[in-house]
């Protein structure tokens, strides 16, 4: 059987970085390109240490019991939700910028802006967000991998 220490403490990890996240991105002044660009490359190392997780577990876990299928699964989750929060970010990202060009060209003073505007692509990031806790607390209440004795509870 795999030392299922590191996969608890990793999935804390992944917990506590995706709250940060959240609270970074519901603190506002995240519709700047420099400061959406940062959440985004955060968002991409969630879903990478999650993909790294998923591949460790894959590799050290038999895949024989629905309890191991189902912690895959959540993992799988975890990396996916923070690979679309990264991609809504990245939309902010780009309409923000488009924003900024339809500003700069408008010779009468007057731009329209069309489609969601870059906070309600933030505000659906935030809302991504907010399941990686809810699978962390499922993995732990379906005891899929026991808590760590060194681990925190993050949320």
């Amino acid at each position: 059987m795999p030392d299922l220490l590191a996969p608890a403490e990793t999935l804390s990890r992944l917990t506590t970085d995706a709250l940060a996240l959240h609270r970074a991105l519901r603190a506002g002044g995240s519709d700047h390109a420099r400061t959406l660009a940062a959440r985004i490359t955060d968002a991409q190392v969630i879903a990478q240490t999650a993909l790294g997780l998923f591949l460790d577990l894959a590799q050290h876990t038999p895949h024989t019991t629905p309890e191991d299928l189902l912690l895959l699964d959540r993992v799988t989750h975890i990396a996916k939700t923070a690979q679309d929060a990264g991609a809504e970010l990245t939309a902010a990202l780009a309409r923000a910028v488009e924003n900024r060009c339809r500003r700069a060209d408008a010779v009468s003073g007057r731009v329209v802006l069309i489609g969601p505007s870059s906070r309600q692509f933030i505000e659906s990031a935030t809302d991504l967000l907010d399941r990686i806790p809810a699978l962390y607390h499922a993995i732990h209440r379906d005891r899929l991998i026991p808590p760590s004795p060194l681990t925190h509870q993050p949320y």
